[in-house]
């Protein structure tokens, strides 16, 4: 330790020897301490521009002022301790009160940098980072392990035709005669249900009174396509008489079916 670098700043005039040397027995926790520490008295913000980048090990702050040190004073000590250096503040009798109820300090050293800051009964302790600007590390990734779910052949599984009942396995039966089943929907063959007749309808676009009593206004329309009009409602239809109804054939519209 008699080689170590040791900086000694305060915004006194003057410091005793004393209370140097009981503030590095502090510092470094050792009753007896051999060091030549630098003292800059008055300390401002130049007054650590002269020397090295990570030049010191350890740095002892003597101070009065609430104002000292500032926030360039603060950079410039981390400029020249080296990486992992210790800094002790230590406060003055007269102020100390003052000293330990102002959180600016502590900010400060945070602002700038310095790590495990702690607050002691005679001032505050801090560490500059053990890395050096401009150093890298690598990450170490957490990979995330997915739950295994084991499963056993012996588990007991629920085979789904299981679940089937002997009606639910019977193919439904359609309803014969029944004009509305199918995919059609057309008349059946022995249609009963007047379905026949309501398509013969829409089919020849006449109403069920012009089909059971025929008129015509020309009193041509019963003589067969070529004594009608191109309006004629009975167009394509057989010959008829007026006031009968009109006979159709079974197959008149089997090609439409």
């Amino acid at each position: 330790m008699g080689q170590d670098k040791l900086l000694v700043i305060t915004d006194q005039v003057a410091v005793s020897i004393s209370a140097v040397s009981d503030a590095i027995k502090k510092l470094r926790k050792e009753d007896v301490v051999e060091v030549d520490p630098l003292i800059i008295t008055q300390a401002t913000s130049d007054s650590l521009t002269s020397l090295e980048f990570s030049s010191i090990d350890d740095v002892v702050s003597l101070f009065k002022t609430l104002e000292f040190p500032s926030d360039q004073l603060l950079g410039n000590i981390s400029r020249v301790l080296k990486p992992g250096g210790a800094v002790l503040f230590h406060f003055d009798s007269q102020t100390i009160g003052e000293q330990m109820k102002n959180p600016s300090l502590e900010h400060e050293l945070i602002l700038a940098g310095f790590l495990d800051i702690h607050r002691e009964s005679f001032g505050m302790k801090c560490k500059k980072p053990s890395w050096k600007i401009g150093s890298s590390f690598a990450l170490k990734k957490t990979s995330q392990v997915l739950p295994k779910v084991q499963m056993n052949d012996d588990d007991d599984l629920i085979d789904e035709d299981s679940l089937l009942t002997e009606e639910d396995l019977k193919k439904p039966q359609l309803p014969s005669g029944d004009c509305e089943v199918g995919i059609t929907k057309k008349a059946c063959k022995n249609c009963s249900c007047g379905r026949a007749g309501d398509e013969e309808k829409v089919k020849l676009g006449l109403t069920m009174d012009q089909i059971n009593n025929p008129q015509s206004a020309c009193g041509s329309c019963g003589l067969g396509d070529a004594f009608r009009c191109s309006t004629c409602p009975y167009k394509g239809l057989p010959k008829f008489k007026l006031g009968e109804k009109i006979a159709l054939s079974g197959n008149f519209l089997a090609s439409d079916i």
